[in-house]
């Protein structure tokens, strides 16, 4: 295994033309992600025709620097302007835009930038190590298992909704709500369309995003006349730089959330169709759950930075996971990777890496070396988009209004998207007025057609809706769903009750069961080991309170 790691490494380190156009894919990647409205799956797909002409490895070296670009590209106009470049960087907005306006550009994008590196390293580390076991758990998911995994993720509303559990469960079911706006998939009937040909098309994602986002933000920003005459950040004479070595430190002494993000990412990459929409919110919401002090959260907090971009590069590393081991793309990204192998002749499967071991390997290195073009390239281009925080706030509303526009009506050329972004602005703007949280609405959003469609596939296969609860990984998402709606009342609890208390320990006991019952070695020692954890905290809290 060792010398074919090194093979591929020298055919894809000692080939200048392979280094050079993953270097412009990144350079790509970065301006495709930078730009609101212009998708990172867009950038890969204009990509593609490009790289007939070249060797697969060449052609996906390139594609891969796209895609690793666009993930760290969508940081850059999420901070500096507080509209997230691509979906992926929904959450990093929620910190990284106050501290950008707090005065702190440099630190915000050091962190951004370095976040995304260390997550995509670790990532690719994992490629190389353990590709082949982490792609067969998605073998034993069924559409069960995806709709509790859903439902588990929508429980993070309850966390993102500001200390209002009542708005964001609001919020959360309004984008539901628009999510299932349109043609119904499965049976073809026209849901809340009012006879428009336009709205039985549905809401699509992007126009809601930039509308939520973007526009809200803008209404927000210019409705002060002197507000909008200033810029985002006060003149310094000082230029501003991007604080690497500042930011690099701080990511160290918060490496546990560095790891516990890429896990989270590397582990929803793995899973078809989830993506980095999913998971940078996903690990947000668990930093915010382990923070000391959560209050700093929406407010320009470190760990809200490092969360979601150390996740999003390393669901990259997860979706290709599942690309190369068992042929089933994780997102559109590497659906469009998938059919350049096709067209060299090259099916990924179960036995690619063992028939194609070079090209595999090859793959894997050229995802590790592209976060190092990602890191120079952006940390040059950063300087460049340091100078939008000098313009005057009514002159870039403007311009961003309009490629916004553009943007939107480039996806699919028709206006009804653009009224669609101007609608969803207006909501996005009177929930801000009245307090209510974006995210759990963008989350609902997201997720609004995930949960409907295999809700709809679990019960064409089987009517029994046991097996939710008796299917072992159905059943872990359900529990940790408890689990995650009932640990704000544990942090508000009173140490002294019975809840808060032995929250805990049956928490850990109860995250055993599922475990037991997938009847894997691995895993019935971590839920022997959890069970034998949570009696132990269980017995300490009895004999700390002589109840024995």
């Amino acid at each position: 295994m060792l010398d074919t790691i090194l093979q591929a490494g020298a055919t894809v380190l000692l080939d200048p033309v392979t280094l050079g156009l993953m270097a412009i894919g990144t350079l790509a990647g970065l301006l495709a992600g930078a730009i609101p409205g212009f998708t990172i799956a867009m950038g890969v797909i204009l990509t593609l025709p490009f790289t007939f002409g070249m060797s697969p490895i060449q052609g996906i070296a390139t594609m891969i620097g796209v895609f690793v670009g666009g993930l760290s590209g969508g940081l850059m106009s999420g901070m500096l302007t507080g509209i997230p470049g691509t979906p992926s960087s929904v959450a990093t907005t929620f910190d990284g835009f106050p501290l950008v306006r707090a005065g702190k550009p440099g630190l915000a994008l050091g962190l951004g930038v370095w976040s995304s590196f260390f997550g995509g390293i670790i990532s690719a580390i994992t490629l190389v190590a353990f590709a082949p076991q982490l792609a067969f758990l998605g073998l034993e998911f069924g559409p069960w298992d995806y709709f509790s995994l859903i439902i588990f993720a929508l429980t993070i509303t309850v966390s993102l909704s500001g200390g209002n559990m009542v708005k964001g469960l609001i919020a959360g079911l309004l984008g539901l709500f628009a999510a299932v706006v349109g043609e119904d998939e499965i049976n073809g009937v026209a849901r809340f369309a009012f006879g428009s040909d336009e709205i039985r098309q549905g809401f699509s994602f992007l126009p809601v995003l930039i509308g939520l986002f973007a526009f809200s933000q803008l209404l927000t920003d210019v409705e002060d006349s002197e507000r909008a005459k200033s810029p985002l950040m006060a003149k310094t004479a000082d230029p501003v730089r991007v604080e690497h070595k500042k930011a690099i430190i701080l990511i160290f002494k918060s490496w546990v959330n560095l790891v516990r993000s890429s896990v989270i990412g590397i582990f929803t990459g793995i899973l078809p169709a989830a993506g980095g929409s999913i998971s940078n919110i996903l690990a947000y919401d668990q930093a915010k759950k382990a923070a000391k002090n959560r209050s700093e959260f929406g407010k320009g907090a470190i760990d809200g930075i490092i969360a979601p971009e150390a996740a999003n590069n390393a669901t990259a590393g997860g979706a290709l996971i599942m690309m190369m081991a068992l042929g089933i793309p994780g997102d559109i990204v590497t659906a469009v990777m998938l059919g350049a192998l096709m067209i060299h002749d090259i099916i990924p499967g179960p036995s690619f890496i063992k028939d194609e071991p070079l090209l595999a390997y090859g793959v894997f290195i050229s995802f590790f070396v592209a976060h190092f073009f990602m890191v120079v390239l952006q940390s040059l281009s950063l300087k460049i988009f340091l100078q939008v925080t000098k313009i005057p706030m009514y002159i870039l509303a403007c311009v961003i209004l309009a490629y916004c526009a553009i943007g939107v009506f480039s996806l699919h050329n028709i206006v009804f998207d653009i009224w669609v972004m101007f609608g969803f602005g207006l909501i996005g703007y009177a929930m801000r007025k009245l307090g209510f949280p974006l995210a759990p609405m963008i989350l609902g959003v997201v997720l609004g057609k995930l949960i409907e469609l295999n809700l709809a596939r679990a019960t064409a296969i089987s009517d029994n809706y046991l097996l939710f609860l008796s299917r072992p990984w159905s059943l872990f998402f359900i529990t940790m769903a408890i689990i995650s709606v009932l640990f704000p009342f544990y942090q508000s609890s009173k140490k002294e009750s019975f809840f808060g208390k032995f929250y805990v320990p049956l928490a850990t006991i109860s995250l055993s069961i599922p475990l037991f019952m997938m009847q894997s070695p691995v895993r019935t020692f971590v839920a022997a080991t959890l069970i034998l954890g949570g009696f132990y905290l269980m017995y300490q809290k009895v004999k700390k309170n002589n109840f024995i």
